[in-house]
């Protein structure tokens, strides 16, 4: 006779089974069935590299679901190209003159190194410094510092002391083209030279050359900047690792620098160049700039010709400078942006900075219900520079950004407009030697870009058609907004509405590791966002801090 007890644990098991079947069934699937699903996409993984993806694919699923319970009117229609409104009050103005301030030469090469872009200008310009000795400074600190760092990828000495013999022969002659004259910089090895490898910090690629000049590379050769080295990133824009190791934080060796303008940012928090030039998509220039204390500037999306440069996203993708003060973004920022006629994107738009001595003419909103979420170093140092701000006649008006959208889905446009730019790099299974080949590499993400299907990326960028409409109302109401750095859906909204953001020093936490603030703004009005951040710089010193390992 059967135990009572024993035949409701049966029951019980076979109900929970049966039950567990049905769930599946209906919501979920297994690595035999992606392994079944490739062949309608005529594309073969290893058994291995299914493993990876299926769960990426399942939180894709799980996404689209979310994604279907929102509603869109019929009339919405997918953005596919960005059409960037002016505020006709921008386009009215006058570019802002630029007057260099007179600055004493420092006794100490190392102190040479880390003086902002604005102050090496007036050194240079009044032939108290040379470009030339400027620019051995910097390549013996690149070759000094870089096995602690890894953030050379390609090292442009022979080029690099050509352009500063040359900026000086100029100089000497009262040919000064500008600021920039004479400055030695970086740039993020996405970007083409035809005279060296464009690597894209990735292994398949690492003897790749390019028989073009990126347009950023020629407009900062224009204004007599010196070249001094291909810095890295993180293999094909993702993270911090390369072909060549891990990018360090000089303030921590024992963390990398975060990405992928990984090498940017940790060589000019170094000192080992004047400034840098990076990328950004989803985060490439804010994040870095923010674990290595300096300066980082996103643009507007269509401010800056990204020709030239690998494409991760077309229609997210954006190049802006990475520098020690909001001074020498000014000054980076005057020269490489505007029309080329190569990227059809850029747009052009005067750059109207004040050396502004009280916030009280700006609007400003602040994203109250983020900053009371916000855990970093316990939302001490944001406290603080929103004191600040108040400090210095800011008005800080409670604000929000739309929140009603289905954010975990957005993402598939960044990985969709990747998977079709690295189409050959998957058909020709090169992605195999990526040097990352976990759940979250690049690798793994463009495997699992095949498997999107195109109702649910033009679904996605009907609800980003609609999102930038929501958030340009929300910041056309303010001069500037400001947010924690990370937290909520801000750094995702802001890069698919294509609104320049701006990271900015403001202290340490308990590690001794940097963290930022991030001010954001109206379309091309990126001169606001760096008169704010300048005097937030007068008045406080973080970014003037130095890592100890590297001065």
């Amino acid at each position: 006779m059967v135990n009572k007890k024993n035949f409701l644990f049966f029951l019980c098991g076979v109900f929970v089974l049966f039950s567990y079947n049905i769930l599946v069934e209906k919501t979920s699937f297994n690595t035999e069935d992606v392994f079944s699903a490739q062949k309608i996409f005529g594309i073969k993984f290893s058994k291995k590299e299914i493993d990876t993806l299926t769960p990426y694919l399942k939180r894709n699923l799980d996404a689209y679901k979310k994604m279907r319970e929102f509603s869109l009117d019929m009339s919405v229609e997918p953005i596919n190209d960005f059409e960037i409104k002016f505020i006709p009050s921008v386009l009215n103005n006058k570019e802002t003159r630029f007057v260099l301030e007179k600055t004493n030469l420092p006794k100490q090469k190392k102190d040479i190194a880390y003086l902002p872009i604005y102050k090496l200008a007036y050194l240079i310009k009044n032939k108290l410094l040379s470009s030339e000795e400027l620019t051995r400074i910097y390549l013996n600190r690149l070759k000094k510092y870089d096995k602690n760092l890894k953030a050379i990828i390609t090292l442009t000495e022979n080029l690099a002391i050509k352009q500063a013999k040359k900026a000086d022969e100029e100089i000497a002659k009262g040919k000064y083209r500008g600021p920039l004259h004479g400055i030695p910089y970086g740039i993020k090895d996405l970007a083409a030279h035809p005279d060296f490898p464009t690597t894209w910090g990735a292994a398949p690629y690492k003897n790749q050359h390019i028989n073009k000049k990126a347009t950023v590379i020629k407009k900062l050769e224009d204004a007599g900047a010196v070249m001094l080295v291909k810095l890295s990133s993180g293999a094909l824009a993702r993270g911090d690792v390369w072909y060549g190791g891990k990018t360090k934080n000089p303030w921590n060796l024992n963390e990398g620098s975060s990405g992928s303008s990984a090498g940017s940012a940790s060589a000019t928090a170094a000192g080992l160049v004047g400034f840098s030039i990076g990328t950004e998509t989803w985060g490439s220039i804010i994040s870095p700039s923010t674990k290595c204390g300096v300066l980082g500037l996103r643009p507007t999306y269509g401010l800056i010709s990204r020709f030239g440069f690998m494409s991760l996203s077309w229609s997210m993708d954006k190049v802006g400078p990475i520098c020690r003060s909001a001074k020498g973004c000014v000054l980076v920022l005057k020269q490489i942006k505007g029309k080329d006629g190569l990227d059809q994107s850029v747009e052009n738009a005067p750059l109207l900075f004040e050396d502004v001595g009280s916030l009280k003419k700006y609007k400003i909103g602040y994203l109250k219900r983020l900053f009371e979420k916000d855990t970093t170093n316990n939302g001490v140092n944001n406290t603080e520079t929103l004191k600040l701000i108040k400090k210095l006649g800011g008005t800080l008006i409670p604000v929000s950004l739309p929140t009603n959208y289905p954010f975990d889905v957005f993402d598939i446009i960044l990985r969709s407009e990747a998977g079709a730019f690295f189409n050959e790099l998957i058909i020709e299974r090169k992605d195999s030697i990526l040097t990352e080949q976990s759940k979250r590499s690049r690798a793994n993400s463009l495997r699992q870009s095949r498997f999107i299907p195109a109702v649910e990326y033009i679904q996605a960028n009907r609800f980003r058609a609609r999102l930038i409409e929501d958030v340009t109302s929300v910041f056309e109401t303010f001069d500037i907004i400001i947010s924690p750095t990370f937290g909520g859906h801000q750094m995702l909204t802001t890069n698919l509405t294509g609104h320049p953001a701006l990271s900015i020093p403001n202290g340490f936490d308990k590690d001794n590791s940097p963290t930022s603030i991030t001010i954001i703004g109206n379309y091309f009005e990126e001169g606001k966002l760096l008169s704010v951040a300048h005097l937030l710089q007068k008045e406080s010193n973080y970014h003037n801090r130095k890592p100890p390992r590297f001065y």
